[in-house]
């Protein structure tokens, strides 16, 4: 039971990992999967620590914990599925989302409650849930690979706990006194140095292993919300939800400047700039766009696009779940914010939906990306290509193929000659 070997003074955190790793590898405490190395490290005795969060009042008062999809944490997870508590796990890598709510079946028995805990039940017996779905978390249970007994944490490099709790916070699904609960083994408990710490990251108010409960009363603050000066462009691609919670942030007036954001537009024209001009040229006064609005049909679109008509080129993009609350003007905000700019816009607010053309099918496909976990109005809006685009390149390329193979077979000195309708 002794804590892994200490880190030599000035060590980083992940010397502080890759010592806590090695130790359990060679002392026999790692547990499936493994090696641990770059995880949350599932260790022996995990379950017992985990049954213990049942001797906890705030385990016990709580109604709705969100549990991490670690195996360490899988006996947490069947508690709270077993004390009928509503449970909450993050996607993982916050791909689709932000959480999904675990629902057993009707009359579930104690095995299928172990299924449900587990990284497949939470495939199988689980429903999204989105930013506007009223979460109100009372407890937080997260991974380690290390923590101090005065509560500060370290994961495992990648930064997704700390993100989840500050997305939490913004969107007003914890509160400054929200308890957060750490399991580890007792070899995880180490001295960690206070100049390792930064302001995103999350601190622990208790720390259950397999020997023991340790209330930290830490009082080094948690994070306050999301730090969007150190989220960089490519984490805010890889967390589509992340950017619905910047638009939200950006509407309300706060600085949501990404990481690196000022120097790119001082040193060059970006991408990003270039789509906020095309943006600005497509919502000029509708009486020099040729725009047109019948009851909640609207059509609005760049009278100076010579490919607009017929030429094949343009990709169409279905946007659904459209709340009747929404206007065209928060769509093209939206729009405009995630730099998917339309050649033309046809907004059918009755029907709930919006068409959007784009140039090609490549740059459809990238408003799709940038879009989607977009949610307004209370609704996370369905985007995707529309169903008379998704296999239209394929087809043009198999007539391609047919016609060169016809002309190919053609015998020589033939003439093909053009048809003409009479």
């Amino acid at each position: 039971l002794c804590p892994a070997p200490p880190p030599p003074p000035g060590a980083s955190k992940q010397d502080v990992r890759e010592k806590v790793w090695d130790y359990l590898e060679a002392s026999g405490l790692a547990a499936f999967p493994r090696p641990v190395h770059r995880r949350i490290p599932n260790f022996q005795g995990s379950h017992q620590a985990c049954c213990s969060i049942k001797e906890l009042d705030v385990f016990n008062r709580a109604r709705e914990i969100k549990v991490d999809p670690d195996k360490p944490l899988e006996g947490v997870r069947l508690a709270a599925l077993q004390a009928r508590k509503t449970l909450l796990v993050p996607t993982p890598r916050l791909r689709t989302g932000l959480f999904n709510k675990i629902v057993p079946p009707s009359g579930a028995t104690k095995e299928i409650l172990r299924i449900c805990a587990t990284s497949q039940g939470i495939k199988e017996y689980s429903v999204p849930i989105g930013l506007d779905g009223k979460a109100r978390v009372d407890l937080v249970v997260v991974g380690s690979v290390a923590v101090s007994e005065k509560g500060w944490r370290i994961g495992k490099g990648e930064g997704y706990a700390d993100m989840e709790y500050a997305m939490m916070v913004s969107m007003g699904a914890v509160q400054e006194d929200t308890p957060v609960i750490t399991i580890v083994h007792d070899c995880q408990v180490v001295d960690i140095a206070e100049e390792l710490l930064d302001d995103h990251d999350l601190t622990v108010d208790y720390i259950l292993t397999p020997t023991r409960t340790v209330k930290t009363n830490c009082k080094r603050p948690k994070p306050q919300g999301i730090i969007w000066h150190k989220v960089s462009y490519e984490m805010l691609e890889k967390i589509p939800i992340l950017k619905s919670l910047r638009y939200r942030e950006k509407q309300t007036g706060k600085d949501v400047t990404l990481q690196g954001e000022h120097s790119d537009f001082a040193n060059a024209i970006t991408p990003a700039a270039l789509n906020e001009k095309a943006m600005a040229e497509n919502t000029r006064p509708q009486a020099a766009m040729g725009s047109a609005q019948v009851g909640q049909h609207y059509v609005e679109s760049d009278s100076l696009s010579p490919r607009l008509g017929g030429s094949g080129m343009i990709t169409t993009v279905y946007v659904g779940n459209i709340p009747p609350s929404v206007r065209v003007s928060e769509l093209k905000c939206a729009l405009r914010e995630f730099h998917a700019t339309p050649l033309r816009l046809n907004w059918q607010g009755a029907q709930h939906r919006a068409f959007l053309d784009y140039k090609d099918k490549a740059t459809a496909e990238s408003a799709v990306s940038s879009l989607k976990g977009l949610s307004l109005g209370g609704n996370t809006l369905r985007v995707e290509l529309a169903k008379n685009q998704r296999n239209k390149g394929q087809v043009e390329i198999n007539m391609l193929y047919i016609c060169q193979a016809w002309i190919k077979n053609l015998p020589l000195g033939s003439c093909v000659q053009p048809h003409v309708a009479r």
